[in-house]
Order: structure tokens, then C-alpha cells, then sequence
């Protein structure tokens, strides 16, 4: 869905000539004939092939020069910590009662990593966890770390992960997870492994968000 690509970019003020590839878009798609022989479309698909390379290398750069390297400052580190503390005093909670929680208050400005639209086109799945829906990113940590409970992940695994990458990374890696976890057979072995590779410096989520990302557009062209 290279148009909901665009979209999301734009309203996330994503840094890119949006405008030029919207209009290679619409120009591509109006030469689509209604009804048209298998090769009078390769071009067509050469054509819009082309174009999601060059949106996706957009959003490839810009995760690149928003993600907190593995060798982040001390200070950055400090900061991840002390937002993790949050989501752990809620975490408890959430697991005793099974009901929402108050609102944080450490985390509620937004992190600068990826645009929190990307994130949720990336991986859809987690709003069906949220209980009043995702707004925000504090909406998005809280519900990861329930998420995390359903995923079979242990508070000790979340906890380190949001440690080493940061709690909004962590958030989105248990997105991600969650989006594959069909797949995955262990996510808590799974998120510790990336953890160890994120603490070696050797873990970046851009490419897994962006393999989510194309995964999605397409399970969605073919069930849409």
C-alpha cells in the first residue's frame, strides 16, 4: 500500500519529497487500463516496484537518523531507565487486576525515535490490546507491556530490554513480536536475544519495523 506509506509519512512529518512521489503515483496508477493483458501491466509493476524502493529508502533513512545507536550516550541510557521505571511501578498492577491503569506521567512526552503512525501501520495488531485505542505513545508502552504478559515474555526479560534499547524501542520490538508471533515459537527467548545483540550494539529495530511494515502492505493487498 505504497499511498498509505506516503500518507502516514506526511502526517508524521516524515522529512521527504512526499509530494513528487504522490503525484508518480497517481501518475502510474491512471495508465493502469481497466482491462489490460499481463504485458501491457509489467511496466506498471516495474513502475510501482521502483516507486516502493524509493519510498521505502525514505523511511529506511529517517528510521536510521531518528534510532538511538547501541552505543547511545549515558545519558540517553539514564533517561531510558528512568522512563522504564514507570511502566514497571504499572505493570503490577495491570497483571493483579486485569483493569487500565492510571496514566504515566514520566512518559508522557513523545520519544524521539520512529513516527508513532509508521509504527502502528508496521504492526496493527497491538491496538486490538489497547483499552481506550492508541493516541499517543504512552498509550502504545502501556499497552506493550501488556502485551508483553499475553506474549508469554517475563517482567525480568521486558525490564531488561527496555534497559538496554530504551522503553520505546523495547515497545516496538514486542510490536513487532506480536505481529509475528505466529512465527516465533519463544517470544521471551526470542526478545532476549535481542537484547544481548542491542547491548553488543549489534541490534537496530529500524529493519525489523521496516520488514513489518512491508509484510503488512502485503497480507493487506492480498486480503484487501
Amino acid at each position: 500500500d505504497i499511498h498509505k506509506l506516503i500518507e502516514a509519512a506526511v502526517e508524521e512529518d516524515v522529512t521527504g519529497d512526499w509530494g513528487g512521489l504522490w503525484r508518480r503515483f497517481r501518475a502510474v496508477v491512471e495508465t493502469i487500463p481497466r482491462r489490460a493483458r499481463i504485458a501491457e501491466l509489467e511496466p506498471v509493476v516495474a513502475d510501482l516496484a521502483a516507486l516502493r524502493d524509493d519510498v521505502d529508502k525514505l523511511l529506511e533513512i529517517h528510521m536510521e537518523s531518528t534510532n538511538p545507536s547501541g552505543n547511545e550516550s549515558q545519558s540517553e541510557r539514564q533517561q531510558s531507565d528512568s522512563n522504564t521505571d514507570s511502566i514497571f511501578e504499572f505493570e503490577p498492577a495491570l497483571e493483579k487486576s486485569g483493569a487500565a491503569a492510571e496514566p504515566l506521567t514520566r512518559t508522557a512526552e513523545p520519544p524521539k525515535t520512529y513516527p508513532l503512525g509508521l509504527v502502528l501501520k508496521a504492526c496493527p495488531e497491538i491496538a486490538d490490546y489497547a483499552v481506550d485505542g492508541i493516541g499517543n505513545w504512552r498509550d502504545f508502552m502501556i499497552t506493550a507491556a501488556q502485551v508483553r504478559g499475553y506474549l508469554g515474555v517475563s517482567p525480568s526479560a521486558y525490564e531488561d530490554a527496555c534497559h538496554v534499547m530504551g522503553q520505546e524501542i523495547a515497545a516496538v520490538v514486542i510490536a513487532c513480536i506480536l505481529q509475528r508471533a505466529q512465527h516465533i515459537e519463544s517470544a521471551g527467548g526470542y526478545l532476549r536475544v535481542l537484547t544481548e545483540k542491542a547491548r553488543a550494539g549489534e541490534f537496530s529495530v529500524g529493519p525489523m519495523l521496516m520488514a513489518a511494515l512491508r509484510a503488512n502492505g502485503a497480507t493487506a493487498k492480498m486480503t484487501g
